[in-house]
């Protein structure tokens, strides 16, 4: 018997790194500007994290332990009350490269800028994988042209040993002068753990009943691969370009403008095959970022419709005709003559 196939959309998804791809610089500077924080000696002190571990004989992610150095600062005061819903307003203050976020818009108008494209139900969707914060993408200009935003997430008020014994331990304590601060890691996310999303994505964990480690025939994932576009700005995201290009999908890196350092890193991805093209964090109409990936959202559809008619033609067979009595035919010749001349 014929497997069965889920029933979907064609989607199209653009998947977006945040720092340095959407924003200038880092996400948490409206927390260092919201506590008066120098930003420069907090990274100084995470940078130099692995190795004062590491003189201790400890090892640690250098990815994700600015995660615990922002926590470790909550704790002895110096982001005193910061909390989840704090993240989510300081998202608010961040400012996008020009052309976002109105370019998630238009890029989302194409399937639905040709009749072809509409017939097959065509669509495109938006996702942020980050190493920084969920909770302040969230609460940014990005968030609601968004399908799923996967970044890091910190928690609050985290239950107390015993409380299935006892249920009120669960709830803040009124005399902690600490409650509602985030005091624990939900979630990390490091450039490694950026192409799980990848997969979730990819087999539609984030909208089906699916865990992300079930294995799934290709043709019922959700979203193939070959239909991702990665866009990111450099080394880090190796990775990922890795995956989405090794599957059949594009990667996109883009550069500051302002920083020749980043033209040239982004040159040497291109050099090295890590990426399909690269361009400046420019996302408004006429810049090169935007034609590129304009062409490429555009060009995927139609590869969605091609395929799809040659699909339909394969699996459907040719109609049932009505059938006419044969006339006789005339001037054929009769017996014992040749028909020669």
């Amino acid at each position: 018997m014929a497997e069965e196939r889920l029933p979907s959309k064609k989607i199209v998804a653009c998947i977006w790194d945040f720092d340095n791809t959407l924003i200038p610089g880092y996400m948490q500077e409206p927390i260092f500007r919201r506590f008066d924080v120098d930003a420069g000696k907090f990274w100084k002190e995470v940078n130099s994290l692995p190795k004062y571990f590491a003189a201790k004989g400890q090892h640690v992610s250098p990815e994700t332990c600015y995660l615990n150095h922002l926590l470790t600062s909550v704790r002895m005061g110096r982001f005193k009350g910061l909390n989840n819903a704090l993240l989510h307003d300081l998202g608010r203050e961040l400012s996008f490269y020009p052309g976002i976020p109105d370019f998630f818009r238009e890029l989302a108008e194409i399937p639905k800028s040709r009749p072809e494209f509409r017939k097959y139900e065509i669509a495109l969707e938006h996702y942020i994988v980050s190493t920084g914060l969920a909770e302040m993408i969230r609460g940014s200009a990005a968030a609601p042209f968004m399908t799923g935003i996967y970044g890091c997430e910190l928690v609050e008020n985290p239950p107390l040993p015993g409380f299935l014994e006892q249920p009120e331990l669960i709830g803040p304590d009124p005399d902690d002068p600490c409650q509602n601060e985030v005091s624990q890691i939900g979630v990390v996310v490091d450039n490694t753990i950026k192409t799980r999303f990848i997969f979730e994505i990819n087999k539609g964990s984030n909208v089906w009943p699916v865990d992300v480690n079930a294995k799934i025939d290709e043709k019922n994932r959700r979203v193939p691969i070959r239909n991702m576009i990665y866009v990111a700005d450099g080394p880090s995201d190796v990775p990922v370009f890795s995956v989405v290009r090794g599957h059949g999908g594009l990667a996109y890196a883009v550069y500051d403008p302002e920083n020749e350092a980043s033209f040239a890193q982004n040159d040497e991805l291109r050099r090295q095959g890590r990426v399909d093209h690269y361009g400046r964090a420019d996302y408004r109409k006429g810049s090169e970022t935007y034609m590129w990936l304009r062409m490429q959202v555009t060009r995927m559809c139609e590869r969605i419709v091609t395929e799809t008619d040659e699909e339909l033609s394969r699996v459907t067979s040719r109609p049932p005709q009505h059938l006419h009595k044969a006339k006789p035919a005339e001037n054929l010749p009769t017996s014992g003559q040749t028909g020669l001349l």
